[in-house]
């Protein structure tokens, strides 16, 4: 047996790269920036998962409209969101689901029984495991699209370098952060300008 087990992250990188690789091609020369989705099934952060997409100039186009071109650029809102492959503790990964649930177990932040808001809201230990669940998705989320660019993953497979908009539609504005995190610096320069002009940093 390995003494380094496979960690969730390393998971991420090796699925990643199938999920770009199987981008349409005819697709591909009009992608402009990826998009890393966080989500989690019924709102419960032991299942988290990431849907892996991106966004086209011509769905930037038929969404477009005078004076708001920014807007609809670099918010998701206006993005292509469905259809996307997911990785993360869902049935749609279960090599991803096994990692995960190990890994988290390790860490201390696992529970059992079947997920109530409630409960967690008023459960200080439930609400610090929660908590540290999120945070350990988050940062795995943005030290994969980190280690996308660094390897040349996404310069390789998509023909140049990409942004990676990483967001979590249950937190707004999370994203500013976790974009620049996610990114180097020059590659989301019209991203963190729309921002700028729209107030958000």
């Amino acid at each position: 047996m390995s003494d380094h087990p496979e960690t969730f992250l390393n998971h991420l990188r090796t699925a990643a790269v199938g999920i770009l690789e199987r981008f349409p091609e005819q697709l591909k020369p009009e992608i402009y920036a990826l998009s890393f989705r966080i989500w989690r099934v019924d709102g419960d952060d032991r299942h988290p998962y990431v849907a892996i997409g991106y966004n086209t100039e011509s769905q930037y186009e038929r969404e477009t409209y005078p004076g708001d071109e920014g807007e609809v650029r670099w918010n998701y809102a206006y993005w292509l969101l469905d259809g996307f492959e997911m990785l993360g503790n869902i049935p749609e990964d279960p090599a991803g689901s096994r990692v995960y649930v190990e890994e988290v177990t390790r860490l201390g932040a696992w529970y059992d029984g079947e997920f109530d808001l409630d409960r967690v809201l008023h459960d200080d230990d439930l609400r610090a495991r929660t908590d540290l669940l999120r945070r350990h998705f988050y940062d795995a989320v943005i030290d994969l699209a980190r280690h996308l660019h660094a390897d040349g993953v996404i310069e390789k497979t998509l023909g140049r370098p990409l942004p990676v908009v990483v967001f979590d539609m249950e937190c707004p504005g999370w994203e500013a952060h976790a974009t620049e995190c996610a990114n180097p610096p020059e590659l989301i320069e019209e991203f963190m300008a729309w921002l700028r002009e729209a107030g958000e940093i």
